[in-house]
């Protein structure tokens, strides 16, 4: 197999650019996204059913249908909705973002409902407020739980950052289709995209694994 060093020296600066905008989105579909799911799974742990009913249609539709299909309807319809003008970036990151909260909202409610009820009873009746109780006793228990899963989260967003490149956001998988435009090579561009892919999740990997043993030492 003839492999050409040489492409990829030569998109070597676009890679890095790529890989730079890649570890961006990824991180704004994490913040936005983990924000957006606690609200979603406390929504969704509402005991009034008319109330927690809207969050329960967010998750089923955002968990049932495929980002590909999200990422494009949000890029073609919803992004020129408000701003007039389709934007690789802004469609990529809403739709990571929303697409993640479906799936985190899950993390934190099953998360909330493996602590026992005792914990709420007990902060309750020293006084505290649900929404207290809530932040004060039960999350700081539950977030110790849910690492493992949101950390499994947030490496699969890393890789589902690619789609991007449909929309045309400059992103890693970008310049790796562009470089196989060019040079209607496979091995060059693939394989490199997917080593930086590849490097990316194991360094998450390893921080969230050092986080999950500080976490459990405390």
């Amino acid at each position: 197999m003839d492999f050409r060093f040489d492409i990829i020296v030569e998109y070597a600066p676009f890679l890095l650019k790529g890989t730079l905008l890649t570890i961006g989105l990824s991180l704004a579909g994490i913040a936005f996204g983990t924000i957006l799911g606690l609200l979603i799974g406390l929504g969704k742990l509402m005991r009034n059913k008319i109330l927690s009913f809207p969050f329960e249609v967010y998750i089923t539709i955002f968990r049932g249908t495929p980002l590909l299909v999200q990422i494009l309807l949000i890029h073609f319809a919803v992004v020129p909705f408000f701003t007039g003008s389709t934007n690789g970036i802004a469609a990529s990151i809403v739709t990571l973002s929303l697409n993640a909260a479906a799936y985190i909202a899950e993390i934190f409610r099953a998360g909330i409902l493996s602590i026992d009820k005792g914990q709420m009873e007990g902060a309750r009746s020293l006084g505290m407020t649900h929404v207290q109780a809530m932040r004060n006793v039960i999350l700081p228990q539950a977030s110790k739980r849910m690492i493992p899963p949101l950390g499994n989260e947030f490496i699969v967003l890393i890789k589902e950052s690619s789609l991007a490149s449909i929309v045309a956001a400059p992103e890693l998988m970008y310049w790796g289709r562009a470089m196989n435009g060019q040079y209607f090579r496979v091995w060059e561009p693939y394989l490199t995209a997917a080593v930086i892919y590849l490097l990316l999740t194991l360094t998450l990997s390893f921080l969230l694994n050092r986080l999950e043993k500080k976490v459990a030492t405390e």
